[in-house]
């Protein structure tokens, strides 16, 4: 329940930053008559994340892949759907490439994301003709909550917890309480911290993911000795005996990051007060 909490407030909170971000700067260029495209973006870019969710959840049937992709290469999808071993390990690898990659990188620009994404939109929103101007802004949002939607899905399908779905709303419920209080007391909450401490939770997370992702193809056979493979790991998983410890490893992980760095803070707010004392003795 708590992995799918973190999740889920983590990426519900940055997609209404996203919005948020998206929304004031058209309001702010008086591009409102923009806005209805990217509200459309927004629906449809959560139900494509629901639908490829459930996809990779259920799979398809073998009729339907045949007829889209035909007999050779809709075979091979209808067999990585029917090895459910081999279905989770590739999705983890997945997971992992794509959160691992997208951590860094807000951790990297993150400072400078807002800056970013006003840039982008200014350039699609000063299209020449309506009708571009609406396309740009329309893609842009459809690309970005989509891959928010899309990193959600497959972490939610690493969480092996009965609880998920609990742990998913609250989350929810989280984030838009979070959201709503940045956008009304935003000197009180301190995003970039956020943003670092979740990051570590995900990197851990991601840790998990890959003993669990490796253990699974172990499982599938691709693996050499994979039988012995798949015993030795057996008890790192999200279910075995040492794997069920990984939560509260991350806990602690997380909060023992986010006192070093509300240490280093308090001596760098200190280290500012005493400047003006310093030279006022000089």
């Amino acid at each position: 329940m708590f992995n799918s909490f973190i999740i889920v407030l983590r990426e519900g909170f940055e997609s209404f930053l996203l919005v948020a971000v998206i929304v004031s700067y058209l309001r702010k260029a008086n591009q409102k008559w923009l806005t209805p495209a990217v509200y459309t973006a927004i629906l449809l870019a959560v139900s494509a994340s629901l639908g490829l969710a459930y996809l990779l959840n259920k799979g398809i049937d073998d009729q339907t892949v045949t007829s889209l992709f035909g007999v050779t290469i809709g075979g091979y999808i209808s067999q990585f759907f029917a090895n459910e071993a081999l279905r989770e390990a590739v999705l983890g690898v997945v997971a992992i490439v794509m959160v691992g990659t997208l951590v860094v990188h807000m951790w990297r620009s993150g400072p400078k994301i807002q800056q970013h994404m006003r840039e982008r939109l200014s350039v699609a929103s000063s299209k020449s003709s309506r009708f571009a101007a609406i396309a740009a802004v329309f893609l842009f949002t459809f690309l970005m909550i989509t891959r928010e939607g899309m990193e959600t899905a497959l972490l939610l399908m690493q969480v092996r917890d009965p609880q998920l779905i609990q742990g998913a709303v609250l989350g929810l419920v989280a984030a838009g309480a979070l959201a709503w209080a940045w956008a009304r007391f935003g000197h009180l909450i301190n995003v970039r911290r956020f943003f670092q401490v979740t990051g570590v939770f995900l990197l851990l997370f991601m840790v998990q993911v890959a003993i669990y992702t490796f253990h699974e193809f172990a499982e599938a056979g691709l693996l050499p000795n994979s039988e012995f493979l798949h015993e030795a790991t057996e008890k790192f998983s999200p279910d075995g005996l040492y794997g069920k410890w990984f939560s509260l490893v991350m806990v602690v992980g997380c909060g023992i990051w986010l006192a070093v760095a509300w240490f280093r803070d308090k001596l760098k707010d200190a280290r500012v007060a005493a400047l003006p004392k310093l030279e006022g003795t000089s």
